[in-house]
């Protein structure tokens, strides 16, 4: 890890100058060179300043870009309503960490209308993929903008959104892409719901009733030690939910991860998972609020 080159973060619109930036930090610091890369929606939370704070101590230099992909909102999602708050934004990167805050235009990152698309196929088929039609594919075209402007060492992902993580790295891995992908855990509220920039959207009543969420994922390790396979589990968690009068499920899901494939057999998952893993992943309306939430479960490799 070098040195930084900032105390403070400089804020950059032109993906010229985002380009020049990394040259000269490069030169500068030569090879003991290392970026960290951020990409968020901005309304940044705590969740957020955690992975700023994760590239800092790994890289000399973070890059926190902030940028509404309208590409990955469908006609009838909140693309204008997303919350947004530059100032309050920059405040979190600075007391995070970062060393440059990327903030380009739509004008700017897409000039003209993208004729290329990057569609990953296998791992958006379920979850959020079949539920937000063509969301993976604006996930995938700013993505690789993102990296091919910045070309950071390592891009910093939050595992709220698990299937986004899975995405991103098999994009990386079948083109490539010279950057590391570090998946990093849900950072939750003290009551245990998950950090979101929607939860902004949420009345008391909703906000209270969402956490139905996570209480309900949380109980997940001992259903499956009790012995039940991935579809016992999956009305399980529906249940559980649905005990709120205010939550309407869009999926509750029990795949493997990071393949996102339904589980290969109808046994106990205890017993069919061994060495592997599998995320239980759910999406749930509260009002106008989607919200989503999962949980990650290892299996230790079984001996006879």
């Amino acid at each position: 890890m070098t040195a930084k080159i900032t105390s403070a973060p400089t804020v950059i619109r032109t993906i010229a100058q985002m380009r020049e930036a990394i040259r000269a930090y490069r030169k500068e610091a030569g090879a003991a060179a290392s970026v960290g890369m951020v990409p968020t929606m901005g309304f940044l939370h705590e969740g957020h300043a955690s992975l700023i704070g994760k590239s800092s101590q790994e890289n000399g230099l973070t890059v926190l870009s902030i940028f509404v992909n309208p590409l990955q909102f469908g006609p009838n999602e909140d693309f204008e309503r997303y919350p947004r708050d530059e100032a309050g934004d920059l405040a979190v990167a600075a007391r995070a960490g970062a060393d440059l805050v990327f903030l380009p235009s739509v004008a700017e990152m897409y000039p003209i209308p993208a004729a290329t698309q990057v569609t990953v196929s296998g791992v958006t088929e379920r979850l959020c993929g079949a539920s937000r039609p063509g969301h993976f594919d604006g996930v995938g075209i700013v993505v690789t903008k993102l990296f091919n402007i910045v070309q950071p060492d390592r891009a910093y992902f939050g595992l709220k959104d698990a299937q986004q993580v899975a995405v991103v790295e098999r994009m990386v891995a079948d083109f490539n892409q010279p950057v590391a992908i570090v998946p990093c855990p849900i950072v939750r509220e003290a009551d245990g719901l998950a950090m979101s920039s929607r939860n902004v959207y949420l009345s008391a009543d909703e906000r209270r009733e969402a956490l139905v969420i996570s209480g309900t994922l949380a109980k997940a390790p001992a259903w499956i030690e009790s012995g039940m396979n991935a579809s016992q589990l999956t009305a399980a968690v529906k249940e559980g939910i649905t005990a709120s009068p205010l939550a309407d499920i869009d999926y509750v899901e029990v795949l493997t991860y990071p393949g996102l494939q339904p589980p290969a057999s109808d046994a106990a998952l205890s017993e069919s998972e061994s060495g592997g893993r599998i995320i239980v992943a759910a999406a749930v309306r509260f009002g106008r609020t989607r919200l989503i939430d999962n949980i990650l479960i290892s299996f230790p490799e079984a001996h006879s």
